[in-house]
């Protein structure tokens, strides 16, 4: 048992022996994986962390501002970093700034309607910020990992060839050594690949929300009264306010 356990301690050709005694370049693309696989991860917690808090102001803004009496009211129930409430803000600063500008030569109900997608692809380029990082993580990464192994294998055949000596023993060895770089390679790669696409999936459903709410908005700030969705399950509408005039 203490025979093999030493054995285990001083196997040369696992990653503490890849880093001991590989060369600057299989260093660096060890360095470049691990570098890669440690914002993969990153990326991936934060934007869940976001899209948690994304989540709970849906919630928040459904229960709260529509059971106002007014937008005005609405939006100051919402917390200060709730990106409903900044939808809101944008489409009531759209609605009272209209009159007496450059923007009178566009119809209130357009001028609305831009304002409130402008604010509403704000928050969508924050929500996707990193994921462009991710799948060039899950694209590249296995090459990465592989050009290690290429580079390794390149010199534990010069090395045999130099030595005169192609016994199993000395070509197994650093050849599996070499392979580790494309097992590194695909560890930082496929929960890059995994992330983006749940990620992905989860802000398709959050940009719904904020699209959903924008039109409702629009149509309490053009009609006066919120165009209930099937999602809502025909929710009332809030209390109605006098129709914007052009």
């Amino acid at each position: 048992m203490a025979i093999q356990a030493t054995a285990s301690v001083n196997n040369p050709y696992g990653i503490a022996g890849v880093w001991n005694n590989g060369t600057i370049i299989d260093k660096s693309v060890m360095l470049l994986l691990l570098l890669m696989s440690l914002t993969t991860w990153f990326i991936i917690l934060t934007k869940l962390w976001d899209q948690h808090r994304l989540k709970k102001a849906a919630r928040e803004t459904e229960k709260s501002f529509w059971s106002a009496p007014s937008i005005k009211e609405g939006i100051e129930k919402l917390k200060k970093d709730n990106s409903f409430r900044t939808i809101a803000e944008d489409g009531m600063r759209a609605m009272s700034h209209h009159d007496g500008r450059l923007t009178d030569r566009i119809d209130l109900h357009e001028w609305i309607t831009m304002s409130l997608q402008r604010s509403v692809e704000q928050v969508s380029g924050e929500m996707s910020k990193g994921l462009a990082l991710l799948a060039t993580v899950g694209s590249s990464a296995p090459f990465v990992g592989l050009f290690g192994t290429v580079w390794g294998v390149m010199n534990a055949l010069v090395a045999i060839g130099l030595a005169g000596q192609a016994s199993i023993g000395k070509v197994a060895g650093p050849v599996g050594s070499a392979l580790i770089m494309t097992a590194l390679g695909l560890a930082a790669a496929v929960p890059a690949v995994w992330g983006y696409n749940w990620l992905l999936g989860r802000n398709k459903v959050l940009q719904d929300a904020l699209r959903n709410f924008a039109s409702d908005l629009h149509a309490y700030m053009v009609s006066g009264a919120r165009v209930p969705s099937p999602e809502m399950g025909g929710a009332k509408p809030a209390a109605a306010a006098a129709p914007v005039r052009k």
